[in-house]
């Protein structure tokens, strides 16, 4: 299967996953309910988890070969403080937090041996 197919067969329940995220927000250094699903999701995945960086970080690292290069996603978890307004049957189930006004900021970070440059990307998400 390519990969845009193998995307295809889990787009619902990748879907699944950021409406639940999203119906249960949790502010920062709060997150161990979205702490906890995304080490599980890794896990699945095949990858090694770290949990507990900075009190709710994950970090999963995923080994391929024995090559220098790294490359590091980071995506934030945390819900802003703030009464959703949206009515969607996924909206926020805690009043007060809301995580509909997040720009999900990643930062990629390539490293070799002689090289290493962040690259910011920012991604809107939409529900």
């Amino acid at each position: 299967m390519h990969l845009i197919e193998s995307i295809a067969v889990t787009q619902d329940e990748i879907t699944r996953w950021r409406r639940d995220i999203h119906a249960h927000p949790e502010l920062g250094f709060e997150e161990a309910r979205t702490a906890q699903i995304v080490a599980d999701k890794l896990r699945e995945f095949g990858c090694e988890v770290h949990t507990g960086i900075g009190r709710t970080g994950v970090v999963g690292v995923l080994r391929a070969g024995n090559g220098p290069g790294t490359i590091g996603l980071r995506a934030d978890m945390d819900a802003l403080p703030i009464n959703e307004a949206n009515t969607f049957a996924h909206r926020s189930s805690s009043p007060g937090r809301s995580s509909s006004a997040i720009s999900c900021r990643s930062c990629l970070r390539v490293s070799w041996p002689s090289y290493s440059r962040p690259l910011m990307i920012t991604v809107g998400v939409w529900t």
